[in-house]
């Protein structure tokens, strides 16, 4: 692909892979990842971690000849299923607009009818409705929008290089009159920052208003080596003394949840219970993969 030129690649033999577990993580049967590290700058990410060894995590690579390692791979499974794409890299970072790889791997799935599940933090998902209208004739269809914070200024700050809060509720909007099923990813809620019954609230309104199926939360964040040490630094530019409130709190535990938990799944419980909003991921599961079966033998 020429344009693949213009953006650092490295070597890959297969890019869509079988998943464990596919019932834990919304059901899919499968896992891709096109791009390898992400442009969006989340102060908070686990992918930067030293245990992925990407030393270079803010420049993203492409995957050498991603399409058609995609298209052998496709052909070689005889079991359809739900690939799942955004775990590990945004499938929608800037350098997309042009490249098209994610574009072009969704025509491969539709052209090989699997389903598909997507999670981003780009408005950029709203080029792509046409494609997942077409996978949604054929195969399950689910995109998750992860947003954090209701206000631009606070994403601006832990998420500065992706979409605004605005933006990707505008595209979740877009999604929903498309009738692609979608909802929030409410993770994560980081301690002391955005930890607050109050932006809870106002991201399960916005979500509402904006025709979301479902939330679903983390009520804390991770941290490890590599990670934790961007982290700390990034709270020293924008929160002052917030990282030794940290390190007294967690010290090197992995598992950093809210100390407030217990209070905002109460109170998000009750919120989404009265929005009729899902989040429960069994539910969520089911309720995407409704009406397509949920096994199904493809030979090519």
């Amino acid at each position: 692909m020429e344009n693949e030129l213009i953006m650092q690649t490295i070597p890959a033999k297969t890019i869509i892979t079988r998943v464990k577990k596919p019932s834990y993580w919304f059901g899919a049967e499968y896992n891709m990842n096109i791009y390898r590290g992400c442009s969006h700058g989340c102060i908070y990410c686990d992918s930067r971690s030293d245990c992925y060894r990407n030393t270079d995590f803010d420049t993203v690579k492409a995957k050498e000849n991603a399409l058609e390692i995609i298209r052998n791979d496709l052909r070689r499974k005889v079991k359809s299923g739900v690939i799942s794409t955004g775990a590990m890299s945004d499938p929608y970072n800037p350098q997309e607009r042009e490249v098209k790889l994610t574009r072009n791997s969704l025509e491969l799935i539709n052209a090989y009818e699997f389903g598909v599940d997507i999670c981003t933090k780009s408005a950029l998902v709203m080029r792509d409705i046409d494609i997942l209208r077409d996978i949604k004739r054929h195969s399950p269809v689910l995109a998750k929008l992860t947003i954090t914070t209701a206000e631009d200024d606070l994403a601006g700050k832990i998420e500065p290089y992706a979409s605004t809060t605005t933006e990707r509720f505008a595209a979740l909007e877009a999604l929903v009159k498309n009738d692609i099923y979608c909802g929030v990813l409410m993770m994560p809620l980081l301690p002391y920052i955005n930890d607050t019954e109050e932006n809870v609230l106002k991201i399960l309104t916005q979500a509402q208003n904006a025709g979301a199926k479902f939330v679903y939360p983390a009520f804390g964040m991770t941290l490890r080596a590599g990670n934790r040490e961007y982290y700390y630094e990034k709270l020293d530019e924008y929160f002052p003394g917030l990282k030794q409130q940290y390190i007294k709190k967690y010290g090197d535990r992995y598992n950093c949840t809210s100390p407030k938990m217990s209070k905002l799944f109460e109170v998000f419980a009750a919120k989404c219970n009265e929005l009729g909003l899902l989040y429960d991921m069994r539910a969520i599961t089911r309720a995407y993969k409704m009406g397509y079966e949920e096994s199904q033998l493809t030979m090519f």
